[in-house]
């Protein structure tokens, strides 16, 4: 069986450790998440879902337990090879699409390709033309980010997120600011995209409706996860 693409155990997160003001915001978490697995993370704002989101994307590190990404354990990792890591293993989408909006939505989608490698070349740039065309944006890739709508834009950040052809895609709240529709349409480009390339996914969401239409479901309460459950 293959390694879990996210395994976590027994994580902690405190703020101001040592101080007065110390703060646990996660007490505990086991989980793990498999290849090709869409599990939404559901929870009431303040709940943990954030700081969740940002251990897992090793955006920031637990103060106790364990945690291995796509079969690598990070615990002893510097943050140079944790930034390898996150660049190669994990895509972001967020809320907001974070975009460029003086660049071209096909530069945009370069832009990881472009970090890793240092300097642009044509390989990059066929890439991230297939990817937008997978999302149904080909005939606006040379369009500038801020002259597209915000479902469009929102699909050139999924595209960006999967430039690198990572294990694992972050997806927080990604249909939080888009109309019924649009949420619909992102939802099912993200569905699409799990199903084609087999990678995990951890959907944080609001919206139950979207929650049931994943594979799993965990519910994150005052920083613990108190329920796991089929969708």
């Amino acid at each position: 069986m293959a390694d879990p693409v996210v395994r976590m155990r027994a994580v902690h997160k405190a703020f101001n450790v040592g101080l007065p003001n110390e703060t646990e915001v996660l007490h505990g978490i086991d989980l793990d998440l498999q290849p090709g697995q869409f599990c939404a993370v559901m929870g009431p704002s303040g709940s943990g879902k954030s700081t969740l989101l940002n251990i897992v994307g090793l955006l920031d590190r637990p103060t106790s337990g364990t945690l291995a990404i796509a079969g690598e354990e990070t615990t002893a990792l510097d943050d140079r090879a944790l930034t390898r890591l996150r660049g190669h293993a994990i895509g972001f989408v967020f809320q907001y699409h974070y975009l460029l909006s003086a660049f071209t939505a096909l530069e945009n989608v370069m832009m990881p390709m472009l970090g890793d490698a240092g300097f642009p070349n044509e390989a990059m740039r066929v890439r991230a033309a297939e990817l937008l065309d997978s999302v149904g944006l080909k005939k606006w890739q040379d369009n500038l980010t801020g002259h597209l709508s915000g479902g469009q834009q929102q699909r050139v950040a999924v595209a960006r997120a999967l430039a690198m052809n990572p294990a694992l895609l972050l997806a927080d709240e990604p249909t939080g600011n888009l109309d019924t529709k649009s949420a619909d349409a992102v939802f099912e480009l993200l569905r699409s995209v799990n199903r084609a390339h087999g990678m995990a996914i951890l959907f944080v969401t609001h919206n139950a409706a979207l929650s049931q239409r994943c594979d799993s479901i965990i519910q994150v309460v005052d920083g613990m996860v108190l329920d796991r459950e089929a969708a």
